[in-house]
């Protein structure tokens, strides 16, 4: 194939084994999360779907990155590049805006409804009349089924310190930028590894709050509506942060092995594209799931 920097010569890459492999470890990653659920306990088939996809992961990485040191990509092949990170992110807001439509249904509609608003009394009446139509939903129709949370998690403790912590490392993750833009190697290598370790920090707050939701406020996956949508929305938060962090990562080891320059760092802005949606969906999530 003819050298990249013509113009008239779009990069094609060989034929690849990855995008399959991917699909395996996916798919093998979902069974073992659903099995591991309703068997109380993880099994093997879980931990084997994180191999295949940090397995898979690694190797595509190698692969684009290889192509982009050895000058495979001419303008058009960068410019399609932004087209299909905006285009992703954009599903990526699709994804998270039928979560939040979820939330928004279950609070103004469904639990209005089953309060008897709207003309709807004898859906009340016949369904659960004892139901108060208050979110969050604290009480169940059947406790031996779905055990209600006795509190919830306050938005000014944990989730206040995980906003500032976003926030902060959509700043650090900016300053970086600059300085990959001014060609100033040391303050983008100290700044975007302290944009890594925020997204760390993050995550560990995350987890200590879901053991004290489950430990001490019976909040679970299974306490009802309330509980279902707050696992759904922070959980695949949290999954979104973690997959950040490791591109994050991934960018601070090229980084320090000198990959990028002033005028060709694409893969960078793509990272911090997707960490300031990341961080843009959590202050989404602290005033309608935590706050209000």
């Amino acid at each position: 194939m003819s050298s990249s920097t013509d113009h008239n010569v779009y990069f094609i890459p060989e034929p690849s084994k990855l995008p399959i492999i991917a699909t395996i470890a996916l798919a093998t990653t979902a069974i073992g999360a659903v099995t591991s659920i309703h068997a109380g306990q993880i099994n093997l088939i879980l931990p084997a779907g994180f191999l295949m996809i940090a397995f898979m992961f690694f190797s595509w990485f190698g692969t684009v990155i290889n192509e982009s040191m050895s000058d495979s990509y001419n303008a058009q092949v960068d410019k399609s590049f932004r087209i299909g990170m905006l285009w992703f992110i954009f599903s990526e807001v699709m994804f998270f805006a039928a979560f939040f439509g979820a939330l928004f249904y279950a609070r103004t509609i469904a639990v209005e409804w089953l309060g008897g608003a709207s003309n709807n009394a004898m859906t009340h009446e016949l369904l659960w009349p004892a139901f108060e139509a208050v979110w969050p939903v604290m009480t169940n129709p059947d406790n031996a089924k779905f055990v209600a949370p006795t509190e919830v998690i306050p938005a000014f403790g944990l989730p206040a310190i995980n906003t500032a912590i976003l926030l902060a490392s959509s700043v650090t993750v900016t300053i970086a930028h600059h300085a990959l833009r001014a060609g100033n190697r040391k303050p983008l290598i100290l700044w975007l590894a302290a944009t890594v370790v925020l997204g760390i920090i993050f995550l560990f707050l995350q987890a200590e709050e879901y053991i004290h939701a489950y430990t001490e406020l019976g909040l679970t996956m299974g306490s009802g509506i309330y509980g279902s949508t707050f696992f759904l929305l922070t959980g695949f938060h949290g999954f979104h942060v973690t997959m950040g962090t490791i591109m994050l990562f991934v960018m601070l080891i090229r980084a320090i092995k000198d990959h990028f320059t002033p005028d060709k760092h694409f893969a960078f802005e793509a990272v911090a594209w997707y960490w300031h949606f990341v961080d843009v969906v959590w202050l989404g999530l602290f005033i309608f799931v935590y706050w209000l």
